[in-house]
């Protein structure tokens, strides 16, 4: 069956029309049905082809049937986040011209928009993705559940949480044999503030990175299931602790400075909301150190560090606005809007400029994260504006603070 498609893509590739492929050997309608996979035909014949193609069908066939298995090793290391191994099936796959023809051409483009989805290039995933979307409708099984896997990963990157639950909730695990994707559920989860579902779905991951021995993804989802904890009263602050610094320690022997960055900004965090500002401030500052100054996470970090500083008095004005000038200009530097609001704030805040910091969150900020559904920055917003508005005698304003604050309560 492969031979003719073999025989064709060839003969086109060296730009040899049927008649002039088969000049004796065989007529044009023998080449036709060959390629067709439609007639019986001689080992001679087919040798003489592949002579006057100048391939090896053995070879060729050899190849043909080793792409399923490179694509399965592409996929595992994707899933596993092991970036040499990434690199290098990816360069190999893509020196593969028979993969154009062969029955795995959709598994390998839709493997293509989840790499460059974890590459943060989601434009490129999107174009891929929407020329799949095409033929969905004829895709088996499996290739049909990681087209809605995909689409989740992509929702999430764009910030659109709802629809990647949305999309997510619909792949079926019996015809997909792949659990990673709850781990982007509980992702999307957490970004809602939904707890316990984040909890549930990122045990669920966990459970699953454990199975296939990737321990990398294990701290992922282990951190995950962390941060849901933190406003447990079950849980007593220093087992939470201690499990921070297990976390660190894993990523220490898995070499993952990465990982340990994330695990430590959100350990700072955990000493920010109880008000432990020198103890947050100088772990956001070793995050801030395993990160590359011109990243988002480095911004990140860097607001809040500002915030923790700024809070605590750690910090000189002057220090405080020229860190904070610095991360506006990252942020401008990134086209990042949500970030070039914070800094903006930070700024207005650190010179004193209390009304107009207010009235700058209420006005431009407020209306971006709720568009974007940022459900922390939404919270920790109306929570600052209620307050204020409650202390300097705004009564209604204060009302409608508690209201939307009592809505996204009932959301959650």
């Amino acid at each position: 069956m492969h031979e003719g498609k073999i025989i064709k893509f060839y003969r086109e590739r060296a730009q040899l029309t049927q008649d002039q492929l088969g000049l004796g050997i065989c007529s044009d309608t023998h080449i036709s049905k060959i390629e067709r996979g439609i007639t019986d035909y001689s080992q001679e014949v087919l040798d003489l082809l592949c002579l006057r193609l100048g391939i090896s069908m053995d070879c060729e066939l050899a190849k043909f049937s080793s792409i399923k298995k490179r694509l399965y090793d592409w996929h595992d290391a994707i899933v596993k986040q092991l970036s040499a191994d990434m690199e290098s099936i990816k360069a190999e796959l893509e020196q593969e011209a028979l993969l154009q023809i062969s029955e795995y051409e959709t598994f390998y483009l839709l493997l293509q928009a989840k790499y460059l989805l974890q590459r943060n290039e989601p434009e490129m995933a999107l174009r891929i993705i929407n020329r799949v979307r095409k033929t969905a409708e004829r895709l088996p099984d499996f290739e049909s559940n990681l087209l809605k896997h995909v689409e989740g990963i992509y929702h999430l990157s764009k910030q659109n949480h709802v629809e990647a639950i949305a999309t997510l909730k619909t792949i079926n695990d019996k015809e997909y044999n792949n659990p990673e994707y709850f781990h982007h559920l509980a992702m999307a989860y957490h970004t809602m503030r939904s707890e316990v579902m984040a909890y549930f779905y990122a045990e669920k991951a966990r459970n699953f990175f454990k199975e296939i021995n990737c321990f990398l993804r294990v701290i992922d989802a282990e951190m995950l299931m962390l941060i849901q904890v933190q406003d447990d009263p079950q849980h007593d602050f220093k087992e939470v602790i201690a499990r921070f610094e297990n976390l660190i320690q894993s990523c220490d022997m898995c070499n993952a400075p990465d990982r340990k960055a994330k695990v430590i900004h959100n350990l700072a965090y955990e000493y920010l909301r109880r008000k432990d500002y020198l103890k947050a401030s100088s772990f956001y500052k070793q995050s801030m150190e395993l990160k590359n100054p011109r990243t988002l996470p480095y911004l990140l970090s860097l607001e809040g560090y500002l915030r923790s500083c700024f809070m605590g008095s750690l910090l000189q004005t002057e220090e405080l606005e020229r860190l904070a000038q610095a991360g506006l200009t990252g942020a401008k530097a990134l086209k990042d809007q949500v970030f070039i609001l914070l800094f903006t704030m930070l700024l207005l805040l650190i010179s004193g400029k209390e009304a107009e910091y207010y009235q700058y969150m209420n006005d431009e900020a407020l209306p971006v994260y709720r568009k974007f559904g940022y459900m922390y920055l939404i919270r920790r917003s109306e929570q600052q504006l209620f307050h204020y508005y409650a202390r300097t005698g705004n009564t209604e304003a204060a009302l409608r603070m508690g209201h939307y604050l009592i809505q996204d309560q009932d959301i959650l």
